[in-house]
């Protein structure tokens, strides 16, 4: 019978069976508007963050270019104000700190401060405003001879004024100024020699340590804190200490010219204070800088030679250390360093 046909009885289950739920043909479009407005968003997001990173780009940049106007207009200024002529007026030089190699107060500094001051016309004297524990003997005789030097050529002459301390190699250099002025109170001398060291031998042995220490000479490793110090080698310091003390004593003598009251001590590294000084004979009389100006000098203005890091100076320093360190990173960044 046709009712029991498979074909039929297939056909006619799948004719009642519930068709499929058809996909929505709006979700597709719907899905895909939405990625373009998150990349949209996204790509207006980056080009203002392009913005803002080019706004500050340029902003730095020219910030640079006006430090480096300023630098440049700062330098032109001083350097007119420089070269501009002076009136009458009092020399100053200030001697202060560690008197040492790269210190403020070193040879190749004052030196050029020195012959500025003296070869100015308008300078009537050179003031050594002194204010320094010492240091070298080698810059202090450097800065003595050059004192000296400049003071036959010139015919000027130079004053020291001590403020808190004039000891040592700063002594050395005083006494090449034709008068020199204290405050009672001052610090004044220690005309001596020292080398100072440690020695870890006796703690290197308590500790196991062992030193290696290999030398082409017999003496190269003379002095060596991590080794014993030989008789000989002291022997052979000492000497050499005493040298160089004769030497200050020298030229302090020279400086002076006879108005020391020598007595055994005077010589011995201690030092007085300005009061004991002026009886010894160590310095002439108490005085300021500005009593020296206005009544030995006999000009009140006081113009200072002292060489300085002035803010223009500073500016640009710091400036080059600005580029020098941009160019390093560029550098890196690039894989050039590592």
């Amino acid at each position: 019978m046709s009712s029991l046909d498979p074909g039929s009885a297939s056909s006619s289950y799948d004719d009642a069976a519930p068709a499929p739920a058809p996909v929505p043909a709006a979700a597709p479009a719907a899905a895909t508007a939405a990625d373009t407005g998150l990349v949209a968003e996204l790509a207006r997001a980056y080009l203002l963050d392009r913005k803002r990173e080019r706004r500050w780009r340029i902003f730095f940049r020219l910030s640079w270019l006006l430090l480096a106007a300023f630098v440049v207009v700062a330098l032109m200024l001083q350097g007119a104000a420089s070269t501009a002529p002076a009136g009458p007026h009092t020399a100053l030089i200030e001697v202060r700190g560690e008197i040492a190699l790269e210190a403020e107060a070193s040879a190749e500094n004052l030196l050029s401060a020195l012959r500025s001051a003296f070869e100015d016309p308008g300078s009537r004297a050179v003031v050594l405003r002194i204010n320094s524990p010492g240091g070298s003997p080698v810059q202090a005789g450097i800065i003595n001879d050059e004192i000296r030097r400049l003071k036959a050529l010139h015919k000027k002459k130079v004053y020291a004024v001590i403020e808190e301390v004039c000891a040592s190699g700063a002594y050395y250099i005083a006494v090449a100024a034709d008068e020199i002025y204290v405050d009672k109170a001052s610090i004044v001398g220690s005309i001596g020699v020292l080398m100072d060291s440690f020695g870890f031998t006796g703690l290197m042995d308590r500790l196991g340590i062992e030193r290696r220490l290999l030398t082409a000479g017999e003496h190269k490793g003379f002095l060596d804190p991590f080794s014993p110090q030989s008789d000989e080698e002291k022997a052979y310091a000492q000497a050499m200490l005493d040298q160089i003390h004769q030497q200050f004593i020298a030229v302090v003598k020279e400086g002076r010219e006879g108005r020391l009251k020598e007595t055994p001590e005077l010589f011995s590294g201690l030092f007085w204070n300005g009061e004991q000084a002026v009886a010894l004979g160590l310095v002439d009389q108490f005085g300021t800088l500005d009593y020296v100006a206005r009544e030995v000098v006999k000009a009140e203005e006081v113009i200072d030679y002292t060489p300085r890091e002035n803010v223009a100076e500073r500016l640009a320093k710091r400036f080059g250390a600005s580029i020098g360190e941009g160019a390093v990173r560029a550098l890196r960044s690039a894989g050039s360093l590592r």
